[in-house]
């Protein structure tokens, strides 16, 4: 196992603060804190503290690959700011890595987590390199929004199959070979495959044995209304012969057309058939990620306060779920509490900020109004190749 807990002792001196964007003053600070509201104040991560700034930093692992194995990579985020624009989500990276330069541009292996921005953007990142290419997942995975801590899961099994989930609950599962694009597809469309010709895919014909009524056509699409009348004061000599408005005449039904019968000789709707793809080449290593030695953040973020914490690398899911109970899962509670009740002093020191003068809305006198003025002076508080390395080695780092 490796776990990166940004414990108080030596948390520095494991994660290393890059110098990215620092020339230009957007590289941002971080905090080690437990956050304005948490389930237990002793159980500190590390937390984004200023708006509008790029975000980075990375720890060094014992190098790993997950080949043979299942790859668990786990962390908890909690977005204290109410995230409108910005990332959560974590890089894991192989090779050597300069630290200090680590920013956006820096090659990875893994980024996953949670990506918010305005209302189009709301999901889980799984983004896997192969072929020194990114590959986006296919599949729409939504991501938590709230204010409260979260825990992010990415399985990865020797199978090529996945899975992901949030607070321990799977969100979507699947297979490499058909979420992303990593390989050509195993089957496509065979090019030469043309209908027959005498293939008919229409499910529904025109009855030919269903006749037009007779007289059909001679139903007007509308009628003399029979409720008008002349006006009284309608003169022929100066305004000309009277007609009646018309209305739509209730009796007709548009253009007749037969009613459809079920097509004796439908066929179905016709499919190209699939062929073995000759451009397709497997690879037993598709979900291999090998001299794995580091983990990362890098983000942009609008609004800081982003915090994370727990995070997990190991080849056991069921030593992940347990870790995610021992930790948010007792805390979660506590947390909500002490949350809903930050949000219920914001509510009063905002309140206070923007007095209600009801008693004049009452009506009352003048001197009553005096009786029960508000205090005018009341204001709100200021404020990221060693097929050997072993997974499952116990290493805190």
């Amino acid at each position: 196992m490796i776990i990166l807990v940004p414990e108080k002792d030596g948390w520095e001196s494991r994660w290393v603060k890059s110098d990215w964007k620092r020339d230009d003053n957007l590289a941002g600070e971080w905090n080690y804190t437990s956050g304005k509201w948490n389930g237990d104040p002793n159980d500190k991560g590390i937390q984004t503290s200023e708006d509008y700034r790029f975000y980075a930093i990375s720890a060094e692992i014992p190098e790993l690959s997950n080949k043979g194995k299942t790859l668990v990579f786990q962390f908890s985020v909690k977005h204290e700011q109410k995230l409108d624009c910005g990332g959560g989500y974590m890089k894991l990276l192989s090779g050597e890595v300069d630290q200090k330069k680590f920013g956006g541009d820096t090659p990875y292996s893994i980024m996953f987590g949670p990506d918010i921005c305005g209302y189009s953007t709301k999901k889980v990142h799984a983004i896997l390199t192969y072929n020194g290419a990114n590959h986006l997942i296919k599949k729409d995975v939504p991501c938590e929004t709230d204010q409260l801590t979260h825990v992010y899961t990415f399985i990865l099994r020797p199978d090529a199959t996945y899975s992901i989930l949030i607070d321990n609950v799977e969100k979507q599962s699947g297979s490499l070979y058909s979420d992303w694009d990593l390989l050509p597809p195993k089957k496509i469309k065979d090019p030469e495959a043309k209908k027959p010709a005498d293939w008919d895919d229409k499910e529904y014909i025109p009855d030919p044995e269903d006749q037009k009524p007779e007289g059909y056509d001679d139903i007007l699409k509308e009628i003399p209304d029979p409720d008008a009348k002349k006006p009284e004061d309608w003169d022929e000599e100066e305004d000309g012969e009277w007609t009646a408005p018309t209305i739509p005449n209730p009796e007709y039904k548009g253009p007749w057309e037969p009613k459809k019968i079920k097509n004796p000789n439908y066929s179905g709707k016709w499919k190209t058939p699939l062929i073995d793809n000759p451009d397709f080449k497997d690879d037993p290593d598709l979900y291999v990620f090998s001299n794995l030695k580091h983990v990362g953040i890098e983000l942009w973020q609008v609004k800081s306060g982003t915090l994370f914490d727990n995070v997990l690398i190991c080849d056991d899911p069921e030593y992940a779920k347990q870790l995610a109970e021992d930790t948010w899962g007792k805390q979660k509670e506590a947390e909500k509490a002490a949350f809903d009740e930050a949000e219920k002093k914001r509510e009063e020191e905002e309140s206070k900020a923007d007095p209600v003068d009801s008693d004049a809305e009452d009506g009352q006198n003048d001197s009553d109004a005096e009786d029960n003025d508000v205090d005018d002076d009341a204001k709100p508080d200021s404020k990221e190749d060693d097929p050997t390395a072993d997974v499952d080695d116990d290493v805190h780092v």
